[in-house]
């Protein structure tokens, strides 16, 4: 879906598609028509975006052969679906058993993810619609906090100088324009937005920049409202992801605890963090918080994405609010600080009550629903995409 913001500029809206398993071109396809298309058909609109994600072999295959990307092209085209952003964090099998710290691996201190993040955007540049601005690509806030050395961090230092380089070079081959967005994520060497404004500070922003997860965001307790004023007006909010996590304001509480342990789970890392006067206390995963890793003193963020138009039962509740600060500074003012949204809710699966294929198409088309009647709230109009 496309927005106007009230300064003329196109906002796109799309759904994030790694809420979806598919490590080939076949099982992206049929993704396309099992959830993509009856998304669309269920909000009544005539085109949507897609969030594409793309494991690494399938990214790989498309940038070598012009055949099968005309046919990912034409199908997207033939579902009345458009993608504008690639999410290029997972870098693959991100729906085995068990992923857990693996998303991060490749990291920016190695040269597959260079390479990766490069044949993405390639090929966003070949999907991206006629009349679209530019595409973006998020990716991982450099890598996770540990091993650390100066070795690495000038292996990474340079990498990202050869992703400015190369996102030139794709932009002088296509005349596309593609930015990257490192998203700033608990436990990351970019963990906050004031991290990201510091290790990008030298980076070159013309190509990169900013993805902020409002998830993220509000697990790391930064105040919506002025962290993200600051960041916008240091770096390039290249990307928004639209996200929500779970909130406890008691969970040593018995009944918390016992709603919180509902949301454990052995495939995705869900990182908690705790309020205390010195700032968050942090534990790398809800079972090590549950474990004792966490007092319990303070109100608990979990880095354990819910659908953004969902009220979680009590005691908990979800950062919908943090969530809605973070649109309205970045689409509320009288300039547009980000362009590219994405509702990112890839837990579905292993959601305590994970729905069937059917419910997904209704829980996608909510989030979608929701987001986009929250950003006509802030003033956006809707754009007729026929």
């Amino acid at each position: 879906m496309r927005l106007t913001h009230p300064d003329g500029t196109t906002v796109h809206l799309a759904y994030c598609t790694n809420v979806h398993a598919a490590e080939d071109l076949d099982g992206v396809l049929a993704q396309l028509a099992r959830y993509g298309e009856p998304v669309r058909e269920r909000l009544g609109a005539d085109r949507i975006g897609l969030g594409l994600w793309l494991a690494a072999p399938v990214v790989t295959a498309l940038a070598a052969d012009g055949s099968a990307l005309d046919l990912l092209r034409k199908e997207l085209d033939l579902r009345g679906l458009e993608v504008v952003t690639l999410n290029a964090f997972p870098y693959a099998g991100f729906h085995a058993p068990t992923v857990k710290k693996a998303v991060y691996r490749p990291d920016w201190t190695e040269r597959p993810r260079l390479d990766h993040t490069l044949a993405c955007a390639r090929v966003l540049a070949r999907l991206l619609p006629p009349d679209a601005a530019r595409g973006s690509v998020s990716t991982l806030p450099l890598a996770w906090r540990e091993p650390r050395s100066p070795e690495r961090d000038d292996l990474a230092r340079r990498h990202l100088g050869l992703l400015a380089e190369g996102l030139a070079a794709v932009a002088a081959d296509t005349g596309r324009t593609v930015r990257v967005g490192f998203e700033p994520e608990p436990g990351c060497l970019i963990e906050t937005t004031g991290q990201a404004v510091s290790r990008l500070a030298d980076a070159d922003h013309a190509w990169l920049g900013v993805c902020v997860d409002t998830c993220h965001l509000a697990v790391a307790f930064e105040e919506p409202g002025p962290a993200l004023t600051r960041l916008a007006a240091a770096l390039p909010v290249v990307k928004t992801q639209a996200s929500c996590a779970v909130h406890a304001d008691r969970p040593a509480d018995p009944r918390a605890r016992a709603a919180l342990a509902a949301f454990t789970e052995r495939r995705f890392l869900h990182q908690t963090r705790e309020t205390a006067p010195g700032g968050p206390l942090a534990a790398d995963d809800l079972p090590e918080a549950l474990a004792g890793a966490l007092p319990g003193d303070g109100a608990w963020r979990v880095h354990y994405h819910v659908p953004v138009q969902r009220d979680l039962s009590p005691p908990l509740r979800s950062t919908r609010p943090e969530l809605e600060a973070a649109l309205g500074t970045l689409l509320g003012g009288p300039a547009a600080l980000t362009d590219h949204v994405e509702v990112e809710t890839y837990t579905w699966p292993v959601l305590p009550d994970a729905p069937d294929g059917g419910g997904l198409v209704e829980g996608i088309a909510g989030e979608l629903a929701w987001t986009r009647d929250t950003l006509t709230a802030l003033g956006l109009t809707m754009e007729n995409t026929r």
